[in-house]
């Protein structure tokens, strides 16, 4: 990739790269928050979010990523044999010693001449692949890259993050620009080593550094890939008819966007984590798909996503006149968020493995 010539590395790469195909999933099963409280509070406190997703026992990161790349192909009008990458990022792939990305692979046809690998940082691991598969398509390397962000997300019992740790995610193939549904204009990448969030091996359950993951690690991170972005292309706010930002929770992301000059009616439609909760790796990403779902050509998107650890990767994305055309040709996101079947605190922990039974 090359650099502009500013102090900062804005990441564009060496030919246009669009956005060929995109495509969501999200399990049709959610437990309200109330009904945590119920079990944990006693009905008591506030709530970070209505609701949240939660996979049935026969769902997980591959079986979803499956689901979505589906999604992303059918969209994208190409033959599984082109692509040359798939590539999934998680904090939750069913395996510890063997990986996601091939079975996907296997499942939408794509195999055996291919390059296949699994992505992990924290929250952010979907756009992490997804900025590698730019480097891949960008260089010559490949036509055409798959990218996923999935996640079945955990929280411990009783903790403040079982509230919003939820399911779902997004998959993306990445190919020339003249191919694309939407441009990437270029992207920028900012992190540091901040613990605000870890879950060593063999622990179940993920610790947090509680309002630390507020300030220094969300918005420090978001705000500075946004700014930084922004500035580098000479654009501000209000130049974008579109933003969206990771969501951990309902609060952060409108606050992130207040901060950077962004008004509700240009956040609201990728705000998911209200009805959906947090989606980890697809959480920015799959707001992207609920926005691509209704753009105009000509739209300009802002996307920052945030992995604890940490790290943000900001985009600017620039919608084209291919999208009227594509969209229609899969499940939209507020179709798979609609399609809901509500369970209690006892079918869920069942459906998440809660309780251990040896």
């Amino acid at each position: 990739m090359t650099t502009s010539q500013s102090s900062h590395t804005l990441l564009k790469p060496n030919r246009p790269v669009g956005i060929t195909g995109y495509g969501a999933y999200v399990p049709r099963y959610r437990i309200p928050a109330r009904e945590i409280a119920r079990v944990w509070a006693g009905g008591k406190g506030g709530l970070p979010i209505k609701e949240k997703a939660v996979p049935g026992l026969d769902e997980d990161v591959i079986t979803m990523s499956i689901e979505a790349a589906r999604n992303a192909m059918a969209r994208a009008q190409i033959d599984p044999q082109e692509l040359r990458a798939v590539w999934v990022g998680s904090e939750s792939h069913p395996y510890a010693v063997k990986p996601t990305s091939t079975v996907v692979a296997e499942a939408i046809g794509a195999v055996p001449h291919i390059q296949a690998g699994d992505w992990e940082f924290a929250c952010k691991a979907g756009t992490e692949a997804i900025v590698a598969a730019i480097g891949f398509v960008g260089s010559g390397m490949a036509e055409y890259a798959l990218a996923i962000g999935m996640d079945t997300a955990q929280g411990k019992p009783g903790d403040a993050l079982e509230y919003t740790a939820a399911a779902g995610g997004a998959a993306f193939v990445l190919g020339p620009a003249e191919n694309g549904l939407a441009t990437i204009n270029a992207t920028y990448s900012y992190v540091t080593d901040t613990p605000d969030f870890w879950r060593r091996e063999y622990q179940k359950y993920p610790e947090h550094g509680v309002r630390f993951t507020g300030e220094p690690a969300y918005f420090q991170h978001i705000l500075s890939s946004s700014r930084t972005l922004m500035e580098e292309l000479g654009v501000s706010a209000k130049d974008y008819r579109w933003a969206v930002f990771h969501q951990p929770n309902a609060k952060f992301p409108q606050r992130a966007a207040q901060m950077l000059g962004f008004t509700p009616e240009q956040t609201a439609p990728g705000l998911l984590s209200p009805v959906i909760g947090n989606t980890y790796s697809g959480a920015s990403i799959i707001g992207l798909t609920a926005i691509l779902d209704i753009a105009e050509p000509g739209d300009r998107i802002l996307l920052a996503s945030f992995g604890s650890g940490a790290g943000s990767d900001a985009m600017d994305i620039t919608v084209t006149e291919k999208i009227d055309a594509r969209r229609d040709l899969a499940v939209k996101t507020q179709e798979y968020i609609a399609r809901r079947t509500e369970i209690d605190y006892a079918t869920y922990a069942r459906y998440r493995g809660k309780i251990t039974m040896k």
